[in-house]
């Protein structure tokens, strides 16, 4: 296999990028890890979350990717700089790429952001806009409810609605014009935050810019691949494979087979 690029989440949310990946860059080789046994992410503290994603930026290193992507917004708020500083490839997040396209998209500059409370809590997208463009109005909310929902599987049932309306009822007040999903999980529920938001809010998925900055580095670095060689992407999990696969399965339009690893006794198990 030749070096792919590694991507880690808190659990399935990260698939979001991967399927941008994968579109974008259909020649290239991904592992991919999701921490669904420790997640969700939200919730922990980011010294926690920080400890974790030095865990699987190791585990992923025997794969000797030649990118890391750190597909999980709090993951990113908790350790992006330190990580990049930890290894010899490059590294990004998913923070950078999301206030970018916010900024692109909005008309009245006022900026909506939904997370988990660490991303919330951490600023860090507030510090991403004002970056790149001092006068936008960033109104922030944390949903802490939305990314348990996804990893459970169940964010097609009726009572999805309910969650995220009463989630985003006082956002709805504050007339910005686009949001960002500030969580990699928010993109399964895209369809019913339009519903709830109204058509005239823009929402903000980071997978798309997050793909393109990937392409821009590789390309950069000449590492793209060329030609297309035997596809070899490889899934893992470290918490149940099964619900893992099935909606790995649904999201990427192809059957996912799912490894499941173990943290316990630092030992690996693949089901072959």
């Amino acid at each position: 296999m030749h070096q792919p690029i590694a991507v880690m989440d808190s659990g399935v949310g990260g698939l979001t990028v991967v399927k941008e990946i994968m579109r974008q860059l259909p020649l290239e080789n991904i592992i991919y890890f999701g921490d669904s046994e420790r997640s969700p992410y939200g919730s922990k503290s980011l010294d926690i979350v920080k400890k974790y994603v030095f865990q699987i930026v190791d585990f992923l290193l025997q794969y000797n990717p030649k990118m890391i992507v750190i597909a999980c917004n709090t993951a990113t708020a908790a350790a992006l700089n330190e990580i990049s500083s930890y290894v010899d490839v490059p590294v990004i997040g998913v923070i950078e790429p999301g206030a970018r396209a916010a900024i692109k998209a909005t008309r009245n500059h006022k900026i909506g952001i939904i997370g988990t409370e660490g991303t919330i809590q951490s600023g860090a997208y507030e510090s991403a806009l004002r970056q790149i463009s001092p006068q936008v109005e960033a109104i922030a909310q944390a949903c802490p409810r939305f990314a348990p929902l996804v990893e459970s599987g169940l964010f097609e049932q009726q009572t999805t609605y309910d969650v995220v309306s009463d989630s985003l009822y006082c956002l709805k007040e504050d007339k910005i014009d686009s949001l960002i999903l500030g969580c990699t999980h928010y993109p399964y529920l895209q369809d019913t935050i339009q519903k709830v938001m109204g058509h005239s809010v823009e929402l903000i998925n980071s997978a798309e810019e997050t793909a393109r900055e990937i392409s821009t580095i590789l390309s950069h670095r000449g590492q793209l691949n060329q030609i297309k060689f035997q596809q070899k992407h490889v899934f893992l999990c470290s918490g149940d494979a099964a619900i893992f696969s099935n909606i790995a399965s649904r999201w990427l339009c192809e059957q996912i087979k799912v490894h499941a690893v173990s943290w316990r006794g630092i030992e690996t198990v693949m089901n072959q």
